[in-house]
């Protein structure tokens, strides 16, 4: 429709006639038009300064009057917190002297009579939970007292401020249920928080400089808001209803004046802020009157522009309805391929048939260019498992590969070595860009001879499919390969390595190709950086699997580490990453055997201090050699160890260490969290706050713990009864002891025994 309309517009406009009248018309409705809505605005913008300068100025007083209220409250709590039996209130071992508390409350009676628009007063002790209240009195625990809701949540409130004015909820069982407005001080005694004061004001007093407006018939209303936006008080000679105060906020956005709609009215809004509270006072008149003349002024404008335009319409449309009769026909022979509208000039048939050759061209030209993508698409889905049946490979080959009709395919990986210090290296932004620039080096390289076709496959990792168009060129892909590596290093200053599998028999095969070259670029690990590597070199006992280790060496590295040895922690390692050199395993089995040791790292680290932000260096082990996965975890012991090392010199490991010596001792006595802490010379609280900053474990959880797995040493190594092993680690109760297990270990402790002898069983002499 819209494109019709542009072809009839173009060609009406071919006629000098027609353009003619469509400038006079255009001409007159832009005149009409600027001159009605100058007068309008301008009219409008006048009325509404006048309007509202009266407004913020009444704002105003009624603001400074509130602020000088909140002042002096503010003094007066000053005083409160400065006073002599305050201090002792709040520092004295016996805080309910009868003495202190009337004098106290004494004093507070002052205070509140002193000035007519405070209405009570609460000294509230932070620590002790205690408050002292005029007219209310003392109350030795906020428990008891009525209004102590705000106790919960005022600490999170006052941040970094030491005043706080905000208007509050008031329990049904206080003197003053409904709402208070409160202004809240901190107590600080030589630098620490000791107490609160709260002072309630009269809401009748504080807001009686809130002047009615001084135009009469004006519809209006003004406001108080906090700084939430929450309505404290509010006064006027007219209602806009629900959410008129929070829209002019919204809508104003800071601005001192605008005006808006709300509930079928155009209201002018004006507001100020308060620096002593925050406040947000606002005023909102309805302009509907004020601005009903001037608004019959803009409509009347208006209607005579459209008039205008609507006038040229028609003399346009009239004196084209001619014109286009001898071409309709020849329209509508073009209707099967398109429904724009033509000109009169014949001329523009030539026109017309060309856009749609062109259009026809560039469809065949778009179809070409997806064709690379889609058949890339298509070893992204083969890769990821996403295509596996034959006959879904086979289609869409069948259409994405229509030059590819040898036999024979390759299928290279190549992989960004040291993916992680890759990553670190260059910016995100750039990461896509260079892993292009690798696939544009290696498909130039490869030429003449061969079809290349390359893949993103996320990561680290790239897939190229090879066939090769020339018959002695199978034989030469390792070669070209290994100078697109040479090449990528010295143009990017990066290497790559890469995976060659055997040719394979055609579409159906290529995931076992692609799993074949991810096997050969596996071997990285033990050839190092920049290697082309071809699955044909890889011996029958290479691609055999072998055994892990026993869980012993690995177990002895994290005791090692934990324990603070950092030469012993190191050796281990060193152990377990010979062993892997030694016995050549498998890639992908290293990489898991490095990824679990890492794994193990990690979570000693977590121990002891938040998780690090970034990646998870643990996906990258695949991606490096040996010596430097073997390195990074190095560092990683090193630092944990130290680390370790220095919390086990401190006092509080030391005290915690004779907690655990003491657990260990007495694991078939029924003891408790008390008789631990006893045993340290501490306290249960502090004893409990020290084992769970140094072991990251309760008392009761880690002794716990230390019996169940004495439970499981005892269960497969004797033939105790369960009810015998039961008293062994401290239960007199064998259901008690079954259900504690079954919380540990997901198991009953008759399985465990069932399911561990099995195992012992089945494993070879």
């Amino acid at each position: 429709m819209a494109r019709s309309f542009v072809q009839w517009l173009k060609g009406s406009l071919a006629n000098t006639q027609t353009r003619l009248l469509v400038v006079l018309t255009a001409a007159v409705f832009l005149i009409i038009t600027a001159v009605g809505m100058a007068a309008y605005y301008t009219s409008k913008a006048v009325l509404q300064e006048e309007l509202s300068e009266p407004q913020h100025q009444l704002l105003r007083i009624g603001m400074n009057s509130i602020d000088e209220y909140i002042r002096e409250g503010d003094q007066l709590a000053v005083k409160m917190a400065l006073n002599n039996e305050v201090y002792q209130f709040l520092t004295s071992a016996n805080q309910a002297s009868y003495r202190n508390i009337t004098e106290l409350v004494q004093f507070l009676n002052t205070m509140v009579n002193s000035t007519a628009y405070i209405k009570s007063a609460y000294i509230y002790d932070v620590k002790r939970e205690s408050m002292v209240a005029f007219p209310q009195g003392f109350s030795s625990s906020k428990a008891n007292f009525t209004d102590s809701v705000w106790t919960d949540s005022i600490m999170d409130e006052f941040e970094d401020r030491m005043m706080l004015v905000k208007k509050r909820s008031v329990p049904s069982g206080a003197a003053a249920a409904g709402s208070e407005i409160t202004l809240f001080r901190k107590i600080m005694i030589q630098g620490e928080l000791k107490g609160i004061i709260a002072v309630n004001f009269k809401p009748g007093q504080l807001f009686s400089h809130m002047l009615v407006p001084s135009v009469s018939h004006l519809d209006s209303r003004r406001f108080v808001l906090d700084s939430s936006g929450g309505t404290l008080y509010e006064l006027g000679t007219f209602d806009f209803g629900p959410g008129a105060a929070q829209a002019a906020v919204k809508q104003l956005n800071g601005a001192r004046l605008g005006d808006f709609d709300h509930g079928g009215r155009r209201l002018l809004a004006t507001q100020i802020k308060s620096p002593v509270t925050g406040w947000r006072y606002l005023s909102v008149v309805s302009q509907n009157s004020l601005l009903s003349n001037t608004r019959k002024i803009r409509d009347a404008v208006i209607a005579v522009s459209i008039a205008a335009l609507v006038t040229g319409a028609v003399a346009i449309a009239y004196y084209n309805a001619a014109a286009f009769r001898p071409v309709r026909r020849m329209r509508e022979l073009f209707s099967n391929y398109d429904s724009r509208q033509v000109s009169t000039d014949l001329k523009d048939l030539e026109r017309v048939t060309g856009e749609l050759l062109t259009d026809h061209a560039q469809l065949s030209v778009r179809l070409r260019q997806t064709m690379p993508e889609a058949a890339s698409k298509l070893l992204a889905d083969i890769y990821a498992g996403n295509l596996t049946g034959q006959r879904d490979i086979s289609g869409k080959w069948s259409r994405y590969f229509k030059d590819w009709t040898g036999p024979q395919l390759i299928v290279v990986m190549v992989s960004i070595d040291d993916y992680a210090a890759w990553s670190r290296r260059f910016a995100l932004s750039d990461h896509s860009l260079l892993k292009f620039a690798v696939i544009n080096i290696i498909t130039e390289l490869f030429g003449q001879g061969w079809l290349v076709l390359a893949s993103d496959l996320g990561r680290d990792r790239m897939a190229v499919l090879l066939q090769p168009t020339a018959t002695d060129a199978s034989d030469n892909a390792q070669n070209v390969l290994a100078k697109a590596s040479e090449e990528i290093f010295r143009l990017l200053k990066f290497q790559v390595s890469a995976g060659i599998s055997v040719c394979s028999g055609g579409p159906v095969s290529l995931r076992q190709a692609m799993f074949d070259a991810e096997t050969a670029l596996g071997y990285r690990l033990y050839k190092g950086y920049g290697q082309v590597i071809h699955f044909r070199e890889l011996s029958e006992n290479s691609l055999k699997g072998k055994r892990l280790p026993e869980a012993e060496l690995q177990a002895r590295l994290a005791e090692a580490v934990e324990a603070g040895i950092g030469e012993r922690a190191l050796a281990v390692l060193d152990k377990l990453v010979g062993k892997i050199r030694e016995e050549a395993w498998q890639p992908a089995l290293a990489v898991h055997y490095l990824v679990s040791l890492f794994a193990g790292l990690k979570r000693l680290r977590q121990g002891r201090e938040a998780e690090r932000d970034g990646d998870d260096e643990s996906l990258f082990f695949c991606t490096m050699q040996l010596e430097d996965a073997a390195g990074y975890l190095r560092s990683q012991v090193e630092e944990l160890a130290a680390c370790y090392g220095r919390v086990k010199e401190s006092k509080d490991f030391i005290l915690c260490g004779q907690m655990i010596d003491y657990m260990n001792q007495h694991l078939n006595d029924p003891i408790g969290v008390q008789e631990i802490a006893d045993h340290t010379g501490i306290s249960v609280s502090l004893a409990s706050q020290l084992f769970k900053q140094e072991m990251n474990e309760t008392i009761h959880g880690y002794f716990t713990r230390l019996r169940m797995e004495r439970a499981c040493e005892l269960l497969i190594r004797t033939d105790y009864k369960i009810s015998e092993i039961a008293t062994m680690v401290g239960y007199q109760h064998e259901n008690s002891f079954i259900r504690v297990y079954r919380k540990y270990k997901d198991i009953t402790p008759g399985k465990y025994r069932e399911m561990m002898r099995g195992r012992k069983e089945a494993l070879p002499d």
